[in-house]
């Protein structure tokens, strides 16, 4: 079954390079931020991997775990995170979870769920839509899903910019237009009528057409 936004994201338990966990469990009342990858000693994971240790505080500021996949086992997770801190100058300090049996993978339909065997003898090519980057929220549900190519490294400051805008819209009853950055003005949802936007933004708004709503940011 294909997973859509607003779905439950599904729970499983897997071994970390931080332990044991059950997925649910470990998200607890936070936001979640489940990144993916084909292949331990990947050259483009190997950066990605690195930029979200330096940016880590940021998602920590904004209650959102980070944790990391692969279908290598954890060992391999172990070697790999001494690269990454050597050549991108970061240290791996969130888990990183070792799919060996490719379980995590066919939950979240990056493999086929009929796809055999194990992590044993996959190579990144195999792997290859194995490179997705899901936002779960404090409910469990799917909030953001995107899957990259392997020749193009993910932009994970589109990330924390859609996690702003995704708790802002959570919090109040606003959408955020295109290229939208945190401070920037937002677009009254539509599902909130004249009159009760009236009390809701009492400061106003531009409406260059009756359904686009311009006001300033709320918060």
């Amino acid at each position: 079954m294909s997973l859509r936004i607003n779905d439950t994201a599904p729970n499983f338990s897997a071994q970390t390079t931080q332990g044991q966990i059950d997925f649910h469990t470990w998200i607890g009342d936070q936001w979640a931020v489940l990144f993916s990858h084909p292949k331990d000693f990947t050259p483009v994971c190997t950066t990605e991997l690195g930029y979200m240790a330096r940016i880590e505080p940021e998602f920590t500021k904004r209650n959102a775990k980070l944790i990391g996949l692969s279908v290598d086992p954890v060992d391999s997770h172990g070697k790999w995170v001494a690269d990454i801190e050597e050549t991108q100058g970061a240290k791996v300090k969130y888990p990183m979870i070792g799919d060996t049996d490719l379980n995590v993978a066919k939950l979240y339909n990056m493999l086929p769920a009929e796809e055999p065997g194990t992590a044993e003898g996959r190579t990144a090519a195999t792997n290859a839509t194995v490179r997705s980057v899901f936002i779960i929220g404090p409910d469990k549900k799917i909030k953001l899903m995107l899957t990259y190519p392997m020749t193009t490294g993910r932009n994970f400051d589109e990330i924390l910019r859609v996690l702003d805008s995704m708790q802002l819209t959570a919090k109040h009853k606003v959408a955020t237009p295109v290229n939208w950055q945190q401070g920037q003005d937002v677009i009254i949802a539509g599902s909130v009528s004249d009159e009760d936007a009236k009390t809701m933004f009492p400061g106003g708004w531009t409406a260059p057409k009756p359904y686009l709503r311009i006001v300033k940011q709320p918060g």
